[in-house]
This record gives structure tokens, sequence and C-alpha cells, in this order.
């Protein structure tokens, strides 16, 4: 169930809301078993059979929890063991089909071939157990003793298929003694009616083209302009799409009185790649920094150590956003370019230079992470730069700029005339 679906702006929203706010019970250990349980049926309207799974992982990681804060001499002994459960289970599910089918290639072989089907969400769930895990095993948070609201942290509907990535101290104390009110409740409203918008009339709309383009570079040789327009277009579809998400989740979570961390700021105005993923996909950004980077060493390290120690980032978030060469690659990538950067100074009174880098870098990257194969890859590159393309523009550039690119500008000023209206200000 997605958040744009009739089903769940119709049906599931309203009864939840409804449910929630009723004006018989208004104890809040009702309010939290109902979320829990509202949040488990929204997991399971897509997922029937792994919702077992997740469950099974909040059980296990609320006993580990508790295991680590009273054991404090096996204390380090039941850390790995979560560590190695919930790292297993993210690899069962996400990564041992890619690594088999691998394998096979290697071997000329097709027995290793399986298809395992991958639950939802579960790289953000996951990602959230460790991070409750870590935390209470460095005393950065309280160990909560109560299986179900562990449950509620780590189900609850409004991040849990898309992010971002709720660290536990950041709702700890609401789980418990939030305060809902109208001037909470109306500001979601507006926070998730923007995100809304942005992926309903920008995000779905500048992805058919994108996905045409890339459909018919697939099939037949396209112009330069094309190519770019294509790019430029899913670049537009990612951002607005994932934002508009995190608006979306923000939004459902002032709802009920949960305060979740901002998500993006802003990105495509970044003038580095560094600064670009200050402000993209933030909760993963910080996640990777606080649980893998800094306990690496940091940059508080020799320099070859602190290359290594960027290396294991980006090649993790790589393989995090799925199983296959492209999104390896695609992290790599920005290992590259991070570690070129530390040695380019950047003239601070220029603006546009640095932006105009950063962003050709990014759409580029973006290619990396759309196309499906490594093949698709070199040949999209090659429409892009012009050394496969039929020409530089082509009927299909023109078309594309006659009649989109007014609607993109419709659209968004749409969603920003909301925005200046609902006036939002925490």
């Amino acid at each position: 169930m997605v958040f744009s679906s009739t089903t769940f702006l119709f049906i599931f929203l309203p009864i939840v809301l409804a449910i929630y706010y009723n004006p018989i019970i208004k104890n809040r250990t009702f309010k939290n078993v109902f979320l829990l349980i509202a949040s488990l049926l929204f997991y399971a309207w897509g997922e029937p059979v792994f919702v077992f799974v997740m469950i099974v992982s909040i059980v296990i990681n609320w006993f580990l929890a508790i295991m680590i804060n009273k054991d404090e001499i096996n204390k380090k002994t039941y850390l790995i063991v979560a560590i190695i459960y919930n790292v297993g289970l993210l690899f069962l599910f996400k990564y041992l089909s890619f690594i088999l089918k691998n394998i096979g290639l290697l071997l000329n072989t097709d027995t290793l071939n399986i298809n395992i089907t991958l639950p939802i969400g579960i790289s953000f769930f996951t990602f959230q157990m460790l991070s409750y895990i870590l935390d209470v095993y460095h005393k950065k948070a309280k160990v909560q003793k109560n299986v179900l609201y562990v449950g509620l942290y780590v189900s609850l509907f409004p991040q849990l298929i898309a992010g971002p990535i709720v660290r536990y101290e950041t709702i700890a104390n609401e789980i418990d003694n939030r305060k809902e009110s109208f001037y909470e409740f109306t500001k979601g409203i507006y926070r998730f009616v923007y995100g809304l918008a942005k992926k309903v009339l920008i995000s779905n709309y500048v992805a058919m083209i994108a996905d045409n383009v890339f459909r018919n570079a697939e099939i037949s040789q396209i112009s330069v302009l094309t190519a770019w327009i294509g790019i430029i277009a899913y670049t537009l579809q990612i951002y607005f799409d994932f934002s508009g998400y995190s608006d979306m989740a923000i939004g459902l979570g002032r709802m009920f009185g949960f305060h979740f961390n901002e998500n993006f700021n802003y990105p495509y105005i970044a003038t580095s790649i560094k600064d670009f993923w200050r402000r993209w996909h933030i909760s993963l950004s910080t996640w990777f920094r606080d649980y893998v980077y800094i306990p690496l060493g940091g940059n508080r390290v020799s320099k070859k150590r602190h290359l290594f120690n960027l290396f294991v980032v980006w090649l993790l978030t790589g393989i995090w956003h799925g199983a296959n060469w492209t999104f390896i690659i695609w992290g790599l990538y920005y290992y590259v370019l991070l570690v070129i950067e530390e040695h380019v100074i950047f003239n601070k009174k220029n603006k546009i230079l640095p932006h105009i880098y950063t962003m050709f870098f990014v759409m580029i990257g973006w290619v990396i992470f759309r196309v499906e194969n490594l093949e698709m890859l070199f040949t999209y590159l090659s429409y892009m730069f012009g050394i496969n393309s039929v020409a530089l523009v082509d009927n299909m550039a023109i078309d594309y700029i006659r009649f989109s690119i007014g609607a993109i500008i419709v659209r968004y000023n749409i969603c920003n005339a909301y925005k200046r209206m609902a006036n939002w200000k925490d």
C-alpha cells in the first residue's frame, strides 16, 4: 500500500485517524497498541507472509537489546549475535540470489539461480533495528522493555516502507509522552499534501518521460538532446518521488504526534558532491557516518586508513541500494568523486561553476543508478556524449521541449504555491 493510492487515502488513513482520535478511549496505551496493529496491517496489505518475518525480527531484537542492557559481561556477545542476525536476514533476502547468480556465471551453470522475493522496506526497518541495538549497547538510548513499543518504533507505518530511517532516540520519548494537538495535526496535513503533490503532480509526470526515453534507448538509437532530457527527467523524478515520500512520512508522523527528522535539504542546490550528500537522504548518510565511518576511525586516522574507511562506506552504500553491479559501481563512483574532491580547492565566492559541476556528476550518477546492466550503462552514456547518437537533436527531443517543459513548470509552481499558502513554520 503506497501513500498516493486511493486505498490508503480514502480507506486506510481515514479509518486509522477516526479510531485513533475517537472520543471514548483516549489513553496512551490504547493509541500505541492500535498504531502498532494498524502498522502491521499496513505492511501485511502488501506483504501478507513477510509481516511475520518482521514480527519475529522485532521480538528477537527486543530480547537481544534487553540482554545487552542487562548482562554487562556478555553484552558484546549479544551485540555480535544481533548484528549477525540482522545483516544475515538482509543478506538472505536481498543479496543471496545475486551472489549465487554471479557464482553460476563463473561456473557456467544456471543451477544456482534461485528467486527469493524481497520483503518491502527490509533495508529500512533492518537499519532501524540495528541502530536501536547499537545505541542501547553504547548507552546512547535507554532500552525499551515493552516489546509492543519496540514493535511500534520499527513498524510505524508512516516511515516503514521508504524511510526516513528513524533513530530510536528521535522518538523514544514520544512513544509514551507525545502530545497531539490541532496545530500539529494541521501542520501534518499540510506537509503530507505537499509531499503528495510532489509525488503525483511532478514525479509521476516526469517519470513517464524518463521511462519512455530509457525504453527507446534500449531498442533504438536516440539523439544527444533526448538522452539528456531523459536523465534530467529522471533526476527530477527520483528527487520529487523520494523527497515527496519523506514529506508525506513526516506529515503523517506529525498527525499522530511524532516528529521525524528532515531527510532532504534542497540537494540540487549543492555546490560540491560532499555538500550534495549532506543534503540528500540525510537519514541514510548520517546512519553510515555514525555506525560505520566513525567506528572505523573516520578521518582521524592515517591517510591510507581514511581512504579505506571511505571506500567501505561507499561500497556499503551502493550495496544497500540494491543487489546489482550498477549499484556497487554507483557507490564506488561517489567514493572516487569524494576522494578527488578532497584535493580540489573551490572558489567559495563562485557558486555557479561548482553547482554546474556537482549537478553534472550527480546526473551521470543517476544514469548508473537507473540502468539495469552495464551494457545499457555504456550505451546510454554513449548517447549522452554523442558517440553512438543518431543526431544532436531529433523529433522526440523537440516534442518533449514543446509539450513537457511548460507542464513541468506549471506543476512545480502549483506545489510551491500550495507551500506558500500553507506557510508552515516549525
